[in-house]
């Protein structure tokens, strides 16, 4: 963290369904529902530095939290998160809300890897894009290992107004310094949505499979 910086930390909880043996996540999702079964995905996210973070062509922070899923267990504490808010990919007007949780169960390692699509296509989608997470689990430490099981989850309203009144500051000397930062990153998370939405669709514009 850079001397002087202040940082900014929220929580998010998103659920769904969710199956092993999936690989697809909407047929993960799909099956989850019909057993079912959903995993839920608790997210602690942390940027240390709101400006650098603005700065970064990966808009990356950190990821931590735990994971419920009925098959592998309860409170499953998260390492090695990754957090990433609209991160360029090399598809033209496409970005990713990245979020990535490796944890533990029976003595085995998994990584839990999801991104959001930010993408504008011929429809007015902001919502459901910002809110639904498309999600694999892979068995591993990372997401080279094979998907054991997939689904989507989703951010409901209500977990909206949740996430809203867990944002903080950290590092802050003083209320005029919590209140620039989150200003610092409300205006960067509105811009990108403007960046994202407002420019007109390309004609050969469409959402991409996942």
């Amino acid at each position: 963290m850079t001397d002087g910086a202040v940082g900014i930390t929220f929580q998010e909880q998103m659920k769904g369904g969710f199956a092993l043996g999936a690989s697809d996540p909407s047929d993960g999702q799909r099956k989850g529902r019909a057993s079912g079964q959903e995993l839920t995905l608790h997210a602690e996210v942390a940027i240390d530095d709101v400006r650098r973070f603005r700065d970064d062509p990966q808009h990356a922070g950190s990821l931590a939290g735990t994971v419920d899923f009925a098959p592998l267990g309860s409170g499953l504490a998260g390492r090695n998160g990754v957090f990433n808010l609209f991160s360029p990919t090399d598809q033209p007007g496409l970005k990713l809300m990245v979020y990535e949780l490796g944890f533990q169960s029976g003595g085995k390692d998994y990584y839990l890897a999801g991104a959001k699509q930010v993408h504008k296509d011929t429809g007015f989608d902001l919502w459901s894009d910002t809110t639904t997470l498309f999600t694999r689990l892979h068995q591993g430490k990372d997401k080279s290992g094979p998907v054991v099981g997939a689904g989507i989850l989703t951010l409901g309203v209500g977990d909206l107004l949740k996430l809203t009144s867990t944002i903080r500051t950290t590092n802050a000397k003083d209320p005029g310094q919590s209140v620039q930062a989150i200003a610092e990153f409300t205006e960067f998370f509105l811009g990108e949505l403007a960046d994202s939405y407002l420019k007109p669709v390309p004609a050969d514009s469409r959402k991409p499979g996942v």
